[in-house]
């Protein structure tokens, strides 16, 4: 019987698992959540991104204690540029935790400490790693795509979306076939295509950078929730089905369009922090804002977030929205008055302010009832 040692890609079908020499595998600086981070393509700039960015450490304590598990085979496909190299496509990880343990030189190199030393037996079974081989990057979008978009081990929105465009741009598939065949039930392929596709554009066309965020941090999942509201879309002059394209956004919008993006995520250079902290309530208020052209104007002219909010909703439904809170929050405080107060006087006298307002304003609608009628 043929070893696992001298067994070569030519003597194993495809569609059983082979026994990889490690060295013959490569990172895959295409895979949509390295190509999403920080840094450079080369081996070690995407070893330096799984290892700061991806946990890899809880990869390689398992590795460390149980060895690979022949159950869960890397996915990889030949590398174009270098004969007899394979390109890990699906397990990047993995692979990323055997080069560590396997190499306290590159550890030291790249800085990565805390990982559990490995004992020769250990070290001479991952010399080899079982793959898939595949032919090519296109065979393997299916399942991929089922894996990391609508499954089990979701990748953050942005490398999501960078995969929807691959797929939709360079293997010719549509958005719908993709949703089918992933199981997209909530059109979430197509808002994540959009949202990429105006990123894009704002990038490209608008002058925007994600160099010069106000925060480190890039919310795709801002960008891509709001490009799918009919109040942004009003804004930035595009329609739901439409704006599935390349360059989504009208030349005449494209000022627009980087006003959106510094309200989502602010600039740096011209210190303007982002009106979108988080995307509730942030982005629902900035979507009721961005519809009204009074409230627009006060974000325009420096204003906050939630006084353009007040401006723009009004003094009927502000006066009704802060009864209806005051009314709540007085129910909240009558349930736990028995055990909330213990007789202070602080809370004593709010509670006669809150009388005497409460006595006012119900004077004062006693008075527009009657000019009503």
């Amino acid at each position: 019987m043929e070893s696992k040692k001298t067994k070569t890609p030519a003597s194993v079908p495809a569609t059983e698992v082979w026994d990889a020499p490690v060295d013959q595998l490569v990172l895959d600086a295409e895979n949509p959540r390295l190509a999403s981070g920080a840094g450079g393509e080369t081996p070690e700039d995407l070893l330096r991104v799984l290892w700061t960015e991806m946990a890899v450490d809880e990869v390689a304590f398992s590795i460390a204690a149980n060895g690979f598990f022949r159950e869960e085979p890397l996915l990889v496909i030949p590398a174009d540029k270098v004969k007899g190299k394979y390109i890990v496509v699906e397990g990047n990880r993995r692979l990323a935790a055997v080069l560590l343990l396997r190499d306290a030189k590159l550890r030291e190199k790249l800085k990565v400490t805390g990982l559990p030393a490995i004992d020769s037996k250990r070290r001479v079974d991952l010399n080899t790693i079982p793959v898939f081989r595949y032919p090519d990057r296109e065979s393997l979008w299916t399942f991929c795509g089922f894996r990391h978009i609508n499954g089990a081990k979701p990748w953050d929105a942005f490398s999501k979306a960078r995969y929807v465009a691959t797929v939709h741009e360079q293997y010719n598939q549509s958005l719908d076939e993709i949703a089918r065949k992933i199981g997209d039930r909530h059109t979430t392929v197509k808002r994540l295509y959009r949202g990429y596709k105006v990123l894009e554009q704002a990038e490209g066309k608008a002058g925007f950078s994600k160099e010069d965020l106000f925060r480190n941090r890039f919310y795709f999942s801002h960008l891509y929730t709001a490009v799918d509201q009919t109040e942004f879309q009003k804004f930035l002059g595009i329609d739901a089905e439409k704006s599935l394209k390349p360059n989504p956004v009208p030349q005449s919008k494209l000022p627009e369009l980087k006003e959106l993006m510094i309200f989502l995520y602010g600039q740096r250079s011209t210190g303007k922090e982002p009106l979108v902290r988080t995307q509730n309530p942030d982005l629902n208020i900035l979507r009721e804002v961005i519809g009204k052209p009074a409230a627009l104007s006060a974000i325009r002219s420096g204003l906050s977030l939630e006084r353009a909010y007040e401006i723009g909703t009004g003094d009927k439904r502000r006066f009704r929205d802060s009864l209806t809170r005051a009314k709540e929050e007085l129910q909240q405080a009558k349930g736990t008055v028995t055990k909330g107060y213990s007789g202070e006087d602080d809370l004593y006298e709010t509670i006669a302010d809150i009388e005497l307002y409460a006595s006012k304003i119900k004077e004062e609608m006693e008075d527009q009832r009657k000019k009503r009628k």
